[in-house]
């Protein structure tokens, strides 16, 4: 058998060596240095074998990513038919990914200045970080004129959420409570950082619609001073958000239990198409007398996807305070990234420092919004008008780049074999990858696998 034979081919290997060892030992010279080397040929061999084994043989293969992953399935269809609406990525009405005309011009003024390359300091570019609160809080905050918010540059919004995830394990936290359902990465994230996450009721899948009622009732049995996780505007992946008096209404319960509220802001001007508005919630914590934590991402509203710009800030009781968070903001980042890319703050910066680009901003930044929203508008159309016996009218209630459709695992699996149209597994379709183009055949994919 095989194992006899290999156990006799040791047995014959280590005699070998053994002799040749007692020769280079017991042999005239000429000998003993012929066997000397033939021992360290065997030793070298024998090192060889044992050592062959790689250090990360062990490693298992990771699952793919549900969205990354979504998009390397796509690109191996060979389908001339096949359609992605899973990423979220703004595109044109021709499918096309854009870059807003403010942003080009912005590059061709940061490419005539003639900068350099420099590392930034540890909290980012200064000029950035003042024009991105403002952005968020508003000209007229009261905590950005009385100096007692602290803010850094962050690797986008991720970048920010894991800072904020590890800056609240070192200073107590042991947990932090995220909606159900939420951005996919939230959990892991937070989970990295060392905290524990736990979910409360935010949305109900049979009617649609925000679950308020039980989104309440989860936040008064939060234990008191639990930092909760909250969608500034354009929640994904549901496009479900509260109204003014549902977050009046969240933020008196958050002051009784002296919660401490993160808002997670990546859409702002890109969800209604008005900035301002898109702000108004975390604008009304910071007036109701709320110490918020903030994390801004600017690629969807700038479309710098690829250029990881966002801000992290902390609203402090006072100056001092400010100070202080900030050194301890720049403590967790400097073992974990040292410092941010300039590249894509300076053409924020330049943006918003400039009153044309900025005006200019603002009208691109709702050309997309409602592009987006003329998506909305036609999917639904097309769904009644094929004859649908569903409700598909939290199609033009969600708002931003996503659209919970309602569909099953099982009918996204059947969307994607039957029809090759690509969406993530919990029914979430990114309204930016549908066309005036291909709306007619996503809806009637969709009909088919929802009435067939």
């Amino acid at each position: 058998s095989h194992p006899k034979a290999f156990s006799l081919l040791i047995l014959v290997w280590t005699s070998f060596h053994f002799l040749l060892t007692m020769l280079s030992r017991t042999a005239p010279p000429l000998l003993r240095r012929v066997a000397a080397a033939a021992t360290s040929r065997s030793s070298a061999v024998r090192y060889m074998s044992t050592s062959a084994v790689s250090p990360w043989a062990g490693f298992e293969m990771g699952p793919p990513d549900p969205i990354l992953g979504l998009s390397h399935a796509f690109h191996e269809d060979p389908s001339h038919l096949k359609i992605i609406v899973g990423v979220g990525a703004y595109r044109d009405d021709h499918g096309h990914p854009f870059v807003l005309p403010c942003v080009r011009e912005a590059e061709r003024i940061v490419m005539s200045e003639g900068n350099d390359h420099e590392y930034l300091g540890i909290a980012g570019d200064a000029d950035f970080i003042d024009l991105a609160l403002k952005f968020a809080y508003g000209d007229d905050s009261a905590p950005l004129m009385e100096n007692r918010v602290a803010g850094v540059q962050s690797l986008s919004g991720t970048g920010g959420l894991r800072v904020m995830g590890e800056l609240l394990k070192n200073h107590g936290h042991s947990h932090i409570y995220v909606p159900n359902p939420t951005w996919g990465n939230h959990i892991p994230i937070f989970k990295n950082s060392g905290l524990e996450v736990r979910k409360y009721h935010y949305y109900d899948a049979k009617k649609s619609d925000l679950d308020f009622d039980n989104l309440i009732k989860d936040m008064k049995d939060m234990p008191e001073g639990s930092c909760i996780l909250l969608h500034a505007c354009a929640h994904n992946p549901t496009g479900m958000d509260p109204n003014m008096e549902q977050w009046k209404e969240i933020s008196k319960v958050a002051m009784e239990r002296n919660l401490v509220p993160f808002f997670d802001c990546a859409y702002q001007g890109f969800a209604s198409g008005n900035a301002a508005e898109d702000a108004a919630a975390i604008r009304m914590f910071v007036e109701d007398g709320h110490n918020i934590a903030l994390v801004q991402s600017f690629s969807k509203n700038f479309g710098l996807y690829g250029q990881r710009v966002g801000c992290l800030s902390v609203v402090a009781a006072n100056e001092d305070e400010a100070k202080r968070v900030e050194s301890q903001m720049k403590m967790v980042i400097r073992p974990m990234y040292s410092n941010p890319p300039r590249y894509g703050a300076r053409l924020i910066t330049t943006v918003l420092a400039d009153p044309k680009l900025s005006s200019d901003f603002i009208v691109e930044c709702k050309d997309m919004a409602d592009r987006i929203n003329r998506m909305r508008g036609l999917l639904r159309s097309e769904l009644e008008a094929a004859g649908s016996t569903r409700s598909w009218d939290h199609i033009t209630h969600q708002i931003g780049m996503f659209c919970y459709s309602g569909l099953t695992a099982e009918e996204v699996t059947a969307l994607k074999e039957k029809h090759h149209v690509y969406c993530t597994l919990d029914g979430r379709i990114s309204m930016a990858g549908v066309t005036s183009g291909n709306v007619n055949y996503i809806a009637h994919s969709i009909h088919d696998v929802t009435e067939g």
